[in-house]
């Protein structure tokens, strides 16, 4: 082994490179020789320094003789597998940059050429059925040399596989960088490893869902007899239906997808990535990608009546995606209409497995304001107005997608919240109904018209306002929101995008408010005027016992002095 510090050219059919690199390099190795063959490279051990970023410190693999060549992968910091790739021609280049920190990296990787399609390439395979075994090649005797073998276990749906090597001698070294085998859970080595073993063991291992990938890796140097393994399956616990949800309204769409779900697609959650690459999901015990509707590479489509938007769940680039079964992604679809259909979708290069649905609609409200400024929103209810007063209205979209246009199609006027058969047209099909109304120009996702307080609030105590909101896509030139006012015998050949109504009121006549406060007013002027029954009563008592009180007095008197007065008393009390 070995190699000079930063980079090399290499033409040697096979090498071992251990390298060792500080801050701030930027090194090159190019791989190349005529043998009209393909090279495997095997990272088997890298240490990056701690807390590093794929955008700081890197290597990268390209898939010819420069680094500009196509790139092939990239191993990092948080790479959870031993990466493998595979070039197709007989050059390949890999760079190796680091960050500034102060930290000695130490990386293992040997490379050799070989013949895809060979016989001696011929190992690994396919292993399905609930229980079975296999071996390392030549097993008992010694394992080839240069070999790379791949076994895919695909238990019975709603079972986890349980691993178990009944023999295991590879050759022995501190960090498996040699011979190793490596196990996956999932249905590729990009589904996260659960294990890198080496040397004398008995090592055994649980999947988290009903698929499994078991790898073989052997260098040039000492062989030993490898492996017998055999495996078994037992019902996974919990329910039956993987833990997986689509959420979308104006604002945002929300995945949340299981752990146990993504591996036995074959995804590592750590690895997944949106059709912007940048956007990856925060992982707790669920894989959760939450994002703003219109963000995200997410596209979108006018569908006539309804608006769609969908986006892709993908494994980034890893070194370690050539043992790829299936190509396999998971798209989510967001259909607004009125029927409020949402679809998540796993899909794979011939089937669809999965597909199910949520609810949601676009935010829309309406309000009034003081004035056409539309900076002050009414904000009680009722709201009393003046007949004829001019009145403001504002509809507004709730949504973070700003190529969305909002349109009023009709506005109603019913002295009933319930809307019967007393309606006053202000709008309809887009047309202005009443001759006051007004309508301002589109401004970003809100609508305003105005008008004056109508003739129904001299018939009847409250009006309320029903308008029917119509949203479109503002890049489309035929949608229903281009087209304004329409008559109502094109209107059936004019679809709409996604429609809604919202309501406001009552409205209400302020001279009503002002009798309703002047009924009040003369009540308590009745009140004050009305005297108070029990103060009444109260005089009355006290005017009886003080009249008592001044009779026995006198009674008194007119006894002590009876005898000049010539009276009884007995006279006295009969008067």
């Amino acid at each position: 082994t070995g190699a000079p510090r930063c980079g090399a050219s290499l033409h040697e059919p096979n090498k071992a490179l251990r390298i060792e690199l500080n801050a701030n390099a930027n090194c090159t190795w190019q791989i190349q020789r005529n043998a009209n063959q393909t090279i495997r490279l095997v990272f088997s051990h890298f240490k990056f320094a701690p807390s590093s970023s794929c955008e700081t410190e890197t290597i990268r693999v390209f898939d010819g003789p420069s680094t500009a060549s196509p790139l092939l992968g990239q191993v990092c910091d948080d790479t959870d597998a031993v990466p493998v790739l595979e070039s197709s021609s007989d050059s390949l280049t890999f760079l190796i940059t680091t960050n500034s920190v102060p930290f000695t990296r130490n990386f293992f990787v040997y490379y050799y050429f070989f013949s895809p399609g060979s016989k001696t390439e011929n190992c690994g395979g396919e292993l399905t059925g609930p229980n079975g075994t296999f071996s390392s090649p030549n097993y008992p005797a010694p394992y080839p040399q240069f070999k790379y073998c791949v076994w895919h276990i695909q238990a019975p749906k709603n079972s986890k596989i349980n691993l178990e090597f009944r023999d295991f001698f590879l050759e022995l070294d501190r960090n498996c960088q040699l011979d190793f085998t490596a196990v996956y859970d999932g249905a590729s080595t990009a589904s996260g490893l659960l294990g890198k073993v080496c040397g004398r063991a008995q090592p055994t291992f649980e999947s988290s869902s009903n698929v499994l990938t078991v790898v073989l890796s052997t260098d040039d140097s000492n062989s030993y007899r490898g492996f017998s393994a055999q495996y078994s399956t037992a019902p996974l616990p919990g329910p039956v239906e993987p833990n997986t949800s689509l959420t979308c309204s104006s604002d945002s769409m929300r995945i949340v997808l299981s752990k146990s779900y993504l591996a036995s697609l074959g995804f590592r959650e750590a690895h997944l990535q949106l059709n912007d690459p940048s956007c990856r999901p925060v992982v707790t015990d669920s894989v959760i990608f939450s994002f703003p509707l219109a963000s995200c590479g997410t596209i979108k489509k006018d569908e006539g009546h309804s608006i769609t938007y969908t986006n892709t769940i993908s494994l980034a680039a890893a070194g370690s995606a050539i043992t790829r079964q299936r190509n396999a992604e998971i798209t989510a679809r967001c259909t607004m209409s009125n029927n409020e259909t949402l679809e998540l979708i796993y899909t794979t290069t011939n089937n669809a497995i999965q597909k199910l649905a949520a609810g949601g609609r676009y935010n829309v409200s309406m309000a009034f304001y003081e004035s056409d400024l539309f900076s002050k929103p009414i904000q009680y209810s009722p709201y009393y107005v003046d007949l004829n007063q001019t009145l403001f209205a504002e509809v507004t979209l709730h949504s973070t997608d700003p190529n969305l246009q909002v349109f009023i199609d009709t506005c109603t006027a019913s002295p009933q919240p319930g809307f019967g058969s007393l309606t006053y047209d202000l709008i309809r099909s887009g047309c202005s109904k009443d001759d006051t109304v007004v309508t301002y120009p589109a401004f970003e996702n809100h609508r305003r018209f105005k008008f004056r307080a109508f003739r129904f609030l001299r018939s009847f105590p409250s009006v309320y306002l029903q308008c029917d909101i119509v949203i479109c896509d503002s890049n489309s030139s035929n949608s229903r929101c281009a087209r304004g006012c329409i008559s109502r015998q094109k209107r059936a050949i004019s679809p709409y995008t996604w429609k809604t109504n919202t309501v406001v009121g009552p409205i209400r006549l302020k001279r009503d408010l002002r009798a309703a406060e002047h009924s009040e007013s003369l009540t308590e002027v009745e009140a004050e005027k009305t005297p108070n029954l029990q103060q009444y009563n109260f005089y009355t008592l006290a005017f009886v016992v003080l009249i008592s009180n001044i009779l026995i007095v006198v009674a008194v008197i007119l006894k002590h002095h009876k005898h000049q007065v010539g009276y009884s008393y007995q006279n006295v009390q009969r008067s």
